[in-house]
């Protein structure tokens, strides 16, 4: 047997005359080959001078003569002929053919004998050669390699240790297999099937591609097809190999020719669904009779895709699913709306979908009722589908429903959601919750839900859900809440006021210690929107322990201990907000002030200043410490001056006042961070002022806020600037006073620096300065009342108006 370099068997190195010499078991007799060719003669003529040859070979010979200009003459003798008739010669013919059979009925019942895993792997190649040989020359030899049950002997062969022999088992099995039917039935017969898949997955490229070979002509029989595909794993590795990228072309090409014949079966077609080869069945959806169009799009609701397949589905089949949900039966709507609930949860093509016109018919089916009204199962999915198409982004405002231009943002339309939110199951209410969450999360759309909410009164129905024990349920209506409470805190501060449940559940799952979920984060966001001053609400968080959890909360995460670091911004900046309420409520309540200094406010909305790109954690940090710094003056002790004795009362002379140390500069009191909250102690002031270069201007203003606290009425100002002074404070409050970012900077920085011009030393040093001096007049020219006032005594510090300027009545700073 001839090998290649690799040591593979090389078929092609046998010539036919070899073959015979083989396979032959009687002797050839010359009178059987034809002189010019040498081969076994299938149709063998006589010529006038009585010369045997075959047909083909002789017919060739005389063409040749005539081309050449030359007389017919005989190959064998070269004497001239004077014809070129042709006699068949059937005697021979018959005994040629006799010969053959008698050979190829030996050599058959020898080839039974060798095909066993037994025999000698010459013997089994030979044989199976034999086999292919008869096969290709002779049609009718495939019914006798059938009847002689040869068929199960080579599949045999599939399991040789040989892998020679494996190839030259599937290659014959190919042979055999070809054109006839019944030869395909019973090479797929028992697993044969199942063994010649596991060959696809081989390390060896030519056991592959044969396999491949075999299975594409096993595929040309419809009845065999879904008995491959029915081979756990084949159509998963075919499509892998006819998407392969290392694979040979010819590999690849017959895997894909196999894959289109296997689409003959609709189980074949799922299960390439199924593997990402969703073309077969989307082409089934369009075109297939309505019975497998439902049975496809059934079945496409069921899959689980990746985002770049639903596109490609939307694209393809989007518009006729959508026509089928206008149109279609009840049966045929359900298949559709399962089917676009699996491609709309993706942003791209949830957005095709709306332009494939998928809104109408999803509003018309949530809102229909009477005998055309879906089921309620029904309803729950296509509000499933229009909670993801809304998720998408899209421009809700600028897409018609219908002929009466109303949009999905339309009030009657969120009037008619909302009622259906009343009045249905938890998990339809879920999934329309959503569909408002949507709406809301877009800057665009929030303010007609917002005015719809209202004008239903649907607040305290709204509300009602943060109680419910679906987790689904109650996570989509916190979201809602949270998305409209910037718009709507006093009306959901005054429904929270009204049962204590609903606050206590919003309470319940921020105190949650799972880590930090966007439930939680929702949660906090809602309660931090609340209006800060409502006593009594915050008299209702004292009462519920809201406070105790904050606190704990965000030491946890400074600590480092709390999970969940994609919702850990909002999370903290909604604690913060939601602790700072305490400080806007501590005068006159010295129960809240107890608990300011129990837990330290002042300290740890200092530490918070720290939160570096946190912006949010940073100005209510700085907006907490102005109200507790406000109560400073209030706060600090004022020590007894001890009592001079007698002598000293009636003889002054003789005695000189007591001196008292330790005194706040600012407050001339007993000051410290934790009793009194006094911005002097923990390097908070230090901290402000590194705020006053922040690039957000909402921190900056709430940080020269908390500063403007050391100078104003009721404290030492004159010592108040000094600290600031001594903190480097005093260059950052004219930057912002000359870079004029905002109006309440520019007003802000007026009034400091007013006050900050009353220290001579520093009025004198600032007089000098012409960019202070300009932004005082461009605020005296262009400031309101109040700061042209202000801005007026300024100048006067610097002699920039002479002191007797009466432009405005005198009023108070």
């Amino acid at each position: 047997m001839a090998e290649d370099c690799e040591g593979n068997y090389d078929s092609s190195s046998h010539s036919q005359e070899n073959y015979h010499e083989e396979l032959h078991i009687e002797p050839i007799y010359e009178a059987f080959l034809c002189p010019l060719t040498k081969q076994i003669m299938r149709d063998p003529v006589t010529l006038e001078n009585g010369q045997t040859f075959e047909r083909e070979a002789i017919e060739k010979w005389f063409k040749e003569c005539r081309d050449s200009g030359r007389k017919p003459v005989c190959p064998l003798t070269l004497k001239d002929l004077n014809s070129t008739d042709l006699n068949p010669s059937i005697a021979l013919r018959n005994t040629i053919e006799e010969w053959t059979q008698r050979n190829e009925t030996a050599q058959l019942d020898k080839a039974c004998r060798s095909l066993t895993l037994g025999s000698s792997e010459s013997d089994i190649l030979q044989a199976l050669n034999f086999i292919a040989y008869i096969c290709q020359k002779s049609r009718s030899s495939k019914h006798v390699v059938r009847n002689a049950e040869l068929i199960p002997m080579i599949s045999g062969m599939l399991k040789s240790s040989s892998r020679r022999v494996r190839l030259k088992a599937l290659e014959t099995l190919r042979i055999v297999a070809e054109g006839d039917n019944d030869n395909k039935e019973a090479t797929a017969a028992g697993d044969t099937i199942r063994t010649i898949v596991k060959f696809l997955s081989h390390e060896h490229s030519q056991e592959r591609e044969e396999a491949v070979s075999l299975l594409y002509e096993l595929s040309k029989s419809e009845p065999l097809c879904e008995k491959i595909g029915g081979v756990n794993g084949a159509i998963l590795i075919l499509v892998g190999m006819a998407s392969s990228k290392s694979e040979n072309l010819s590999t690849v090409d017959r895997a894909e020719n196999t894959l289109e014949n296997l689409e003959k079966c609709e189980n074949n077609v799922r299960q390439m669904a199924e593997n990402g080869r969703l073309q077969p069945l989307l082409t089934l959806l369009l075109e297939g009779s309505p019975e497998t169009q439902l049975s496809m799009a059934a079945y496409l609701g069921e899959l689980v895709l990746s985002n770049d397949v639903k596109v490609f589905v939307a694209q393809t089949a989007g518009s006729a699913l959508v026509d089928v949900m206008r149109s279609g039966s009840k049966q045929a709507r359900e298949a559709a709306l399962k089917a676009l609930n699996q491609i709309s949860s993706y942003e791209t093509s949830a957005k095709i979908l709306i332009q494939a016109g998928i809104l109408p018919p999803l509003v018309k089916d949530l809102f229909t009722v009477g005998v055309n009204q879906l089921p309620m199962r029904l309803k729950e999915v296509s509000a499933t589908v229009l909670a993801n198409v809304v998720s998408s982004g899209a421009d809700f405002e600028s897409i018609p429903l219908g002929h009466d231009d109303q949009t999905l943002v339309s009030e009657d339309i969120v009037h008619n959601l909302l009622h259906l939110i009343s009045n249905t199951g938890p998990a339809i209410e879920s999934k329309l919750l959503q569909v408002l969450v949507g709406l809301t999360s877009s800057s665009t759309t929030v303010l007609n839900i917002v005015a719809a909410i209202k004008s239903s009164g649907a607040t305290i129905s709204l509300i009602q859900f943060v109680e419910a024990p679906q987790r689904d349920l109650r996570m989509a209506s916190i979201k809602l809440l949270r998305n409209i409470s910037p718009y709507m805190g006093q009306e959901l501060a005054d429904a929270l006021h009204g049962t204590a449940g609903h606050l206590s559940s919003l309470i319940k799952v921020i105190a949650e210690n799972n880590g930090i979920s966007e439930e939680q984060a929702a949660a906090i966001g809602i309660l931090a929107d609340l209006p800060e001053r409502d006593s009594g609400l915050t008299r209702r968080l004292l009462d519920e322990g809201a406070f105790n959890i904050t606190i704990s909360k965000i030491i946890r995460i400074r600590q480092g201990e709390t999970r969940g670091i994609r919702f850990v911004t909002p999370f903290l900046e909604g604690l913060a907000r939601v602790l700072s309420r305490l400080t806007y409520v501590l005068e006159d309540r010295p129960d809240i002030v107890a608990l300011a200094r129990e837990h330290n406010l002042a300290a740890l909305f200092t530490d918070l200043l720290q939160m570096n790109g946190l912006d949010g954690v940073q100005t209510v940090s700085a907006m907490a410490l102005e109200n507790l710094s406000q109560q400073s003056k209030h706060l600090t002790r004022i020590p007894a001056v001890p009592e001079q004795g007698f002598c000293c009362s009636i003889f002054p002379c003789l005695g000189k006042p007591p001196v008292l140390t330790g005194l706040c500069r600012v407050h001339h009191g007993i000051c410290s961070m934790k009793e009194s909250f006094c911005l002097l102690e923990g390097k908070a002031v230090e901290k402000l002022v590194a705020c006053l270069d922040h690039t957000n201007e909402k921190v900056v203003e709430a940080a020269l806020a908390a500063l403007c606290t050391l100078l104003e009425d009721g404290v030492d100002i004159g010592q108040g600037v000094m600290v600031l002074c001594d903190a480097d404070g005093i260059k950052p409050i004219l930057e912002i006073l000359r870079e004029n970012r905002t109006e309440i900077l520019r007003q802000r920085a007026v009034w400091a620096v007013e006050r900050i011009l009353r220290t001579d030393d520093i009025a004198y040093e600032i007089s000098g300065d012409q960019n202070v001096g300009t932004a005082l007049v461009e605020a005296f020219r262009h400031g309101d009342y109040r700061t042209r006032q202000i801005a007026e005594r300024a100048l006067k510090h610097v002699d920039k108006l002479p002191n007797f300027s009466g432009i405005f009545p005198k009023m108070g700073g």
